[in-house]
């Protein structure tokens, strides 16, 4: 069965076992209204359902709670910055934050963010540069975790689901434009949502450790796991692959092999960001005047199905949000009683946990 749960009661059951973990209330916020937020938007692969994963990882040692950003190397326009292994909702937003500060200052600015624990939706940081007036484009890759993603034509994984963001802030006519997107066909969580579900996934998406293709979702969460697959074969591969490079190298944080890997299988983060304010490169009013005219345009377009309108990006996660702020938010049992568990671990107990959902 499925619960649903509002999400203000599902931001509270968060920030209780993040506190009982030892974060300080404003992380605690922060980590809350990230995960839910995630959730509200459709992606249950980055909600609440990481929670006990994260949980486990401050148990092992591979995510320091109350960890902040530093400025590890200042070339004023270029900076990296280091996460301390903190939680990403704290430190993906302090590093935009540093960033945002040098684009005010220098109208551009490449931000290499590494060793932050999972930063989670990346389209968040997107958000917030456009929330400021930015454009920003995010590559992004995992370090300490196994391998999850076979490049293409190959029957191993080599690298994981190595996310690729782009982010346009709002114009008079339109809300912002943020395409944020797994390298991989679908994101790894969305298989862990299958999982917990009981159900299969689509074909084309998974293999087995054989290097058959499978429906499974078990396969990748196993002694002898598969891998999943690259989405537009050798296009989405070599994506997958420039992620890897650029976010592991130019941040200093690595990239994903043997010798990097993680007892702890902890999931640590490395973003590449850019930054760049449109007022220093065209006007204005050409500028956002171009952007309705082309977004126009695009949802113009005659649909396949006329129950179906055209979307840009951002338009699905803006009508899933208001359709689960208003009816609540559907938990698995599975997922559930990994919340629960994690409840029991951290000192915030099921009880607690049951009594705040009733």
């Amino acid at each position: 069965m499925t619960k649903t749960i509002d999400p203000e009661t599902l931001r509270g059951i968060v920030a209780n076992i993040c506190r009982a973990a030892g974060s300080q209330n404003e992380e605690a916020r922060l980590v809350a209204d990230n995960l839910v937020m995630a959730n509200l938007m459709g992606h249950d692969s980055h909600g609440i359902g990481m929670l006990p994963r994260y949980m486990l990882s401050v148990r092992n040692g591979g995510l320091k709670v109350n960890a902040h950003a530093t400025i590890a190397v200042d070339s004023g326009a270029l900076i990296v910055v280091d996460g301390h292994a903190g939680f990403g909702q704290v430190i993906g937003g302090e590093a935009m934050d540093f960033g945002m500060e040098r684009v005010r200052e220098h109208g551009v600015a490449i931000v290499a963010t590494r060793r932050s624990f999972h930063l989670c939706r990346i389209g968040a940081w997107a958000e917030r540069c456009a929330e400021q007036g930015f454009i920003s484009m995010h590559h992004v890759n995992v370090v300490g975790h196994r391998p999850l993603v076979a490049p293409f034509g190959a029957s191993q994984a080599r690298y994981a689901t190595n996310p690729y963001t782009i982010g346009l802030p709002a114009t008079a006519q339109f809300p912002m434009t943020i395409l944020d997107m797994a390298t991989s066909v679908v994101a790894l969580g969305k298989v862990r949502v299958a999982r917990n579900k009981g159900e299969r996934m689509a074909p084309g998406i998974l293999l087995d450790a054989d290097g058959n293709p499978t429906t499974d979702p078990n396969v990748m969460y196993c002694d002898n796991p598969g891998a999943a697959l690259p989405f537009g074969g050798h296009k989405g591969g070599g994506l997958a692959l420039m992620n890897e490079l650029l976010a592991g190298v130019l941040s200093g944080g690595n990239t994903m092999r043997p010798e990097t890997m993680r007892k702890d299988d902890a999931i640590h983060n490395n973003m590449l960001s850019i930054i760049i304010d449109p007022e220093k490169l065209i006007d204005n009013d050409f500028y956002k005047n171009e952007i309705d005219a082309t977004l126009e345009y695009i949802k113009s377009a005659r649909p396949i199905d006329p129950a179906k309108p055209v979307l840009v990006p951002g338009d699905p996660e803006r009508l899933m949000r208001a359709e689960r702020e208003a009816n609540g938010v559907p938990i698995d049992d599975t997922t559930w009683e990994e919340i629960l568990a994690a409840g029991d671990d951290m000192g915030f107990g099921r009880n607690k946990i049951l009594h705040m959902s009733a």
